[in-house]
C-alpha cells in the first residue's frame, strides 16, 4: 500500500491515511482504501475498524492539483470509484470508527460521515462539505449520508453554503460525536471500537445494516445520471476558473 497504513490492535484494523502533508485524496487512495474495506469485510480474525489520518489532518479532501490535470476519462473513472468507495464503507457491517486527526473538509467529511462514530482531534481544525463554493455538484447519495447524522435542514442549509465549522459546532449539530486531546484520540477511538466488538456480532451488525438500510439503497442507486451531470460542470469553464485559482493558492505559483 502506497498511501495508506494498516495495523492490527487486538482484533481492530487502523488504516492510517499516509498520503503527502494533507493526506489529499487520489485515485491511487481511493483503489486502496476500497481494496482494503473489501478485504476486512471479509476477514473473520479483524471485528472493527479505526479510520484516521495524519496530526492536523484527516484528509485535506480530493487532491484538486492532480486532478485539476485528469482528461475527462480519467475524471469519469475517478468519480466513479470514489462514489463507489462511498457506497462500500456504507455498506461495511462491521464498528467502524473515525478518528478525525484534523482538518477535514469536502471528502475527508464524506468519509468520516461513511463511520459509526466520529471522535475528532481537539484544536482549530475544520469539517464539512465545501463543494458548491468549489464549483463541485454534490450527489443527492452524499446528501442523504450527510443529512442522516444532521438532519435534512442542517444539511441542505449548510452544503448550499458550503459550510465549514469548527469542532464545537460540528459537536452540537451531531456532524461529530466526540472530541479528544489528539494524543489520546486513538485511545478513545479504540474504546468506541471495543465497546461495540463486545456485543453479540452478528446481532450488532445485522442492526446496523437495518439502521442503514435506506442510507444503502440510496448509495447503492445507479448513479449515471448524477455523474453526467457532475462531470458537465467540472469542465465548465466557470468551475475550471475556480480550481485554477484554489490551485494557485495552493501552489503560490501560476497554473497553466
Amino acid at each position: 500500500m502506497n498511501t495508506i497504513k494498516v495495523t492490527i490492535q487486538d482484533k481492530i484494523a487502523i488504516i492510517a491515511l499516509d498520503r503527502g502533508k494533507s493526506n489529499a485524496m487520489n485515485e491511487v487512495m481511493i483503489d486502496e482504501l476500497k481494496k482494503m474495506f473489501s478485504s476486512i469485510a471479509q476477514d473473520d480474525n479483524i471485528g472493527g475498524v479505526v479510520l484516521t489520518g495524519k496530526e492536523g489532518f484527516f484528509t485535506a479532501g480530493l487532491d484538486l492539483i492532480e486532478l485539476y490535470d485528469y482528461d475527462e476519462s480519467q475524471m469519469k473513472i475517478f468519480w466513479t470509484k470514489f462514489l463507489d468507495l462511498v457506497k462500500t464503507i456504507t455498506s461495511f457491517k462491521k464498528p467502524l470508527v473515525a478518528a478525525i486527526s484534523g482538518h477535514s473538509p469536502a471528502g475527508g467529511c464524506v468519509l468520516a460521515i461513511c463511520a459509526d462514530y466520529r471522535i475528532m482531534a481537539e484544536g482549530k481544525f475544520i469539517i464539512g462539505l465545501n463543494e458548491v463554493p468549489v464549483g463541485i455538484i454534490v450527489p443527492d447519495s452524499i446528501f442523504e449520508l450527510y443529512a442522516f447524522w444532521i438532519g435534512k435542514a442542517n444539511a441542505y442549509r449548510n452544503l448550499l453554503e458550503g459550510k465549514l465549522m469548527g469542532t464545537e459546532e460540528a459537536k452540537t449539530i451531531g456532524l461529530i460525536d466526540a472530541t479528544a486531546p489528539i494524543e489520546s484520540l486513538m485511545t478513545a477511538a479504540l474504546k468506541r471500537v471495543n465497546l461495540y466488538m463486545q456485543f453479540e456480532q452478528n446481532t450488532w451488525q445485522q442492526s446496523k445494516l437495518n439502521l442503514r438500510k435506506a442510507l444503502i439503497a440510496k448509495v447503492s442507486e445507479d448513479q449515471t445520471a448524477t455523474l453526467d451531470t457532475m462531470l458537465k460542470q467540472w469542465w465548465s469553464p466557470s468551475t475550471r476558473s475556480i480550481l485554477k485559482t484554489i490551485i494557485e493558492n495552493l501552489q503560490g505559483k501560476k497554473v497553466s
